[in-house]
């Protein structure tokens, strides 16, 4: 009973289970029922935070990866993919385990430093394609369609350059207003800029996300101090990420999709 409750319900806690079982006449500990979850292979998870899918975002998920599964490796590789993200100086992306001895967990080497309301983030645009990363540039304001061509106009195009992309290739980026915003679609007309159509509240269909993980990482385990540090770190191991990353991160993206149909549309790992 315990077993075929949590598995029609998620959600249900040990002490609906304990309330369950005592009405029904049988009384047991919550040590008990997690015993018995753990012997079925059940535990106690945080539930991740994922966007919000309603049923026109699962058909369009679903759409887009059986259109393109079949599509061959070389016009991934012809795709630059793009994103915003926001560092935080003192995040969870900080966090790390440490050995240590007994009673030594205060010691300087064991500890890192965090500040009163997390000490600021900033917010970072950047692109890559699977030649390597293109340009990461910091968004000092609120970003607006004005500011999202000027930085396109600044960025994009000198990485295509950069990253020797093929003639024809196609720019990817999401479906956020200031990127489908009317004057914003004409602009990437005008510069005869082919984008690749994206279905909405699909993160983990950009593997410029996995990109973001690796930065993150990296920017962690220098530990900067300041906004000023966190930024000049962040472009310095922008510029470290090794081509073949970004490579194999293109080089997988037909397994991504497969994972979408697999799981009916709906959130996959990323």
């Amino acid at each position: 009973m315990i077993t075929r409750t949590v598995r029609k319900n998620s959600r249900t806690t040990q002490e609906d289970l304990v309330n369950d079982l005592q009405t029904a006449g049988t009384k047991v500990t919550k040590a008990t029922i997690s015993n018995t979850l753990h012997r079925q292979g059940l535990k106690s998870c945080s539930a991740r935070r994922v966007p919000l899918l309603k049923p026109v975002h699962v058909q369009a998920r679903l759409k887009f990866a059986r259109e393109h599964l079949d599509d061959p490796e070389e016009d991934w590789e012809n795709v630059i993919w793009s994103d915003e993200a926001k560092i935080e100086l003192f995040g969870k992306n900080s966090t790390r385990r440490v050995w240590r001895r007994k009673n030594a967990e205060l010691h300087p080497k064991n500890t890192i430093p965090t500040v009163k309301h997390g000490g600021g983030n900033i917010m970072l645009w950047g692109c890559f394609s699977a030649k390597g990363p293109g340009r990461l540039i910091s968004v000092k304001e609120r970003m607006n369609g004005a500011m999202y061509r000027q930085i396109l106009s600044k960025n994009l195009l000198p990485s295509a350059r950069a990253l020797k992309m093929k003639r024809g290739w196609v720019f990817q980026h999401d479906n956020d207003p200031k990127h489908t915003v009317q004057v914003t679609k004409e602009w990437l007309r005008i510069k005869h800029l082919k984008v690749l159509e994206w279905p909405s509240q699909s993160p983990d269909l950009n593997p410029i996300e996995n990109l973001w993980r690796e930065l993150k990482v990296r920017v962690a385990q220098r530990q900067p101090q300041n906004i000023t540090a966190l930024e000049e770190i962040c472009m310095e191991e922008w510029a470290k990420i090794p081509a073949r990353v970004c490579e194999n991160l293109v080089k997988t993206y037909r397994k991504c999709l497969t994972s979408v149909i697999a799981n009916k549309g709906y959130i996959t790992k990323y």
